[in-house]
């Protein structure tokens, strides 16, 4: 197997690296190609849909596992499904959907992979019933970084599954999950959708929801100031019923941004006017419609490339949550220093989230969590340490999937459990031959001979 230099990016595009990368067709080959030592160490790369500098090793190695992506084995008594990592949602629901499967939780694109799930622990509309992702694997099978190949779960090594789980790829490479699909009476969901007025009525909103909804999430306008500050749309699903006016799945079609949009088409003109017609789409009085399970859980995904809507630049997502304790002021210093930078962005979202992952390094917390994109400008990045810094203020932190400028002083406060992380680091690849352009960044690992 040959290595091929080529240049990767994160889904943002702010960050892109210079590496060497194979593309393994079998698992026998990752294990091979992980037992060699490589300069500058190695890292897996999925299909790039982590925003920042998570899935980059620039100037190292990178084993690209998108073709490690078959289906091993089914029990449709029970949904449990052994799949290897590159699969991704979409091939999920290409293969159980129509038999009345949907994975146990997803995050806001199908095209991420299973290992990437696992890695990053990702959450979706339904954490507060469900939890995230690592809450549902029963075991993997991990490369080590030595080479070796091990089976990790709740009970077998539990403090390198816990490793594992939102890990960032950092304990070796992920080679096959064991984890249940939820039966399902229909590939369709009734949504219901309601106008928010300002923050408040937000907060309260998603307060009942995480209580009564299967599914909930919000559309924030961050455009708006005083007294409509944080308004907003309020989004709540169930499953639909057999029969019950679901509607067909339908055949995948999918739109495409051709090139990279110039940069001054979004300016707070343009952002302001979108908002506006966005959140006057739902009527005053609400509405309830049944959907097709992708439009619901996906709905970024009928536009291909939407990434270069940012242009050339790209762009940065933010993404924190603050516990229930001090999420209204919280959540209201951030929309307001967002408000203040006119930098507000037609993608942000705002929701809760149900309680801890099982992660040394899972970002979910019983809280409220806001995301948001912001083009790649002069200022962004001192916004996003300002954000940052509210977070942490509140007793909050960032995603890493969706990181790109956090500092590293900030990230040890925000992950109380990095000391356990990295001893297990420190036990299973005491010659640092993981690496990635995130953990240098972060310092995860580290100084030589630390102990947290």
């Amino acid at each position: 197997m040959t290595w091929k230099t080529m240049t990767l990016t994160g889904w943002g595009r702010t960050s892109r690296a210079e590496v060497a990368a194979c593309r393994p067709e079998r698992a026998p080959a990752a294990v091979r190609m992980m037992g060699t030592r490589h300069d500058n160490g190695i890292l897996a790369y999925g299909k790039g849909r982590s925003y920042g500098d998570a899935p980059l090793n620039g100037g190292g190695h990178t084993l690209l596992t998108e073709r490690l992506n078959r289906m091993v084995s089914f029990d449709p008594s029970d949904g449990t499904l052994v799949c290897e990592a590159g699969v991704t949602f979409d091939d999920l629901l290409d293969a159980f959907l129509a038999r009345g499967f949907l994975p146990p939780t997803s995050p806001g694109t199908a095209f991420a992979t299973i290992g990437g799930a696992v890695a990053n622990d990702i959450h979706g509309k339904n954490h507060d019933r469900a939890g995230s992702f690592g809450d549902h694997v029963l075991w993997l099978d991990l490369i080590l970084p030595s080479g070796e190949l091990v089976r990790v779960s709740p009970e077998e090594r539990p403090e390198l599954f816990a490793a594992t789980i939102g890990g960032i790829g950092l304990t070796g490479v992920i080679l096959n999950v064991c984890f249940r699909l939820r039966k399902v009476a229909s590939a369709s969901v009734v949504v219901r959708e309601r106008r928010m007025p300002d923050l408040d009525a937000f907060m309260a909103g998603l307060a009942e929801a995480r209580e009564t909804a299967g599914y909930s999430v919000g559309w924030i306008d961050g455009m708006a100031r005083g007294g409509e500050l944080g308004r907003g749309i309020l989004e709540t699903a169930e499953t639909a019923d057999a029969g019950a006016g679901a509607v067909p799945a339908g055949a995948k079609k999918a739109r495409a941004v051709p090139v990279d949009l110039p940069g001054f088409v979004l300016n707070p003109l343009s952002i302001n006017l979108f908002n506006q017609a966005y959140y006057r789409r739902v009527p005053a009085e609400g509405r309830t419609r049944t959907l097709p399970v992708r439009q619901f859980f996906y709905p970024l995904d009928a536009i291909h490339h939407w990434n270069r809507i940012y242009g050339k630049r790209g762009f940065y997502q933010f993404q924190s949550v603050i516990p229930d304790a001090g999420a209204a002021q919280g959540m209201r210093r951030m929309l307001e220093a967002i408000s203040d930078a006119r930098a507000g962005s037609f993608l942000a979202v705002l929701k809760t989230l149900g309680g801890e992952g099982r992660g040394h390094l899972s970002f979910p917390m019983r809280g409220y969590t806001l995301a948001l994109d912001f083009p790649r400008r002069d200022g962004v990045e001192d916004l996003l340490a300002r954000l940052a810094a509210i977070s942490l203020d509140q007793g909050g932190r960032v995603y890493l999937a969706k990181d790109a400028v956090l500092d590293a002083a900030s990230f040890n406060r925000m992950y109380p459990k990095l000391g356990e992380f990295r001893a297990v680091l420190d036990s299973i690849d005491p010659e640092r031959r993981m690496q990635s352009d995130m953990a240098r960044r972060l310092n995860i690992r580290g100084h030589e001979g630390d102990r947290a």
